[in-house]
């Protein structure tokens, strides 16, 4: 089958990642959130970087290991810097690398994500084929990313699934989720 356009999306994380861990302050589970800051420790030849998270709560902190006893000729003058200045996009930018929260074992708080989808905003139609690039893979319900491209309700995607009008697909090693108009929407 011939598409009659293929369309382009992205996924763009707005924010930094937020944690879910025990409190010592609350007590109990609580949501931390990034304060934008590092925390840099030298001892001797060697260095310790830390994001700075906190509880939205009472403002208990956690550190957020970016890197342990490296010595301080493995890390670039121009990094360095960045971490001691407390650089905000810096630090936006360690909040919203995955892989850090995965070597620190952090539990992401997925339901959290604020997110928004870079598209051209039209009217869909039978052979369209629809790329929308994850390449942060961002657990977003497939659902509610087609409601929110064909502009309907998560029902009717689900629905339109169900019966074959549209097609979804997986990339997940890439990061991509592709959808197929079969069918006209009604």
């Amino acid at each position: 089958m011939g598409y009659l356009r293929k369309v382009e999306y992205k996924i763009i994380q707005k924010d930094s990642y937020k944690i879910i861990r025990n409190c010592s302050g609350c007590g109990c589970k609580a949501t931390y959130i990034n304060t934008r800051k590092f925390r840099v420790n030298a001892n001797g030849k060697y260095l310790d970087i830390w994001l700075i998270y906190q509880c939205e709560k009472c403002k208990h902190t956690y550190n957020l290991s970016i890197y342990e006893r490296i010595k301080v000729t493995d890390i670039s003058k121009f990094e360095y810097d960045k971490f001691l200045m407390n650089d905000l996009q810096f630090a936006l930018d360690y909040g919203k690398n995955k892989q850090l929260f995965l070597k620190n074992k952090a539990d992401i708080d997925w339901e959290s994500i604020d997110y928004y989808i870079i598209g051209d905003d039209m009217e869909f139609k039978q052979g369209d084929y629809i790329t929308v690039c994850n390449s942060q893979q961002l657990k977003i319900r497939t659902d509610k990313l087609v409601a929110n491209i064909l502009h309907i309700s998560r029902s009717k995607a689900k629905l339109l699934e169900k019966d074959g009008t549209i097609e979804i697909m997986y990339n997940y090693f890439e990061g991509i989720i592709e959808i197929l108009i079969k069918r006209e929407l009604i």
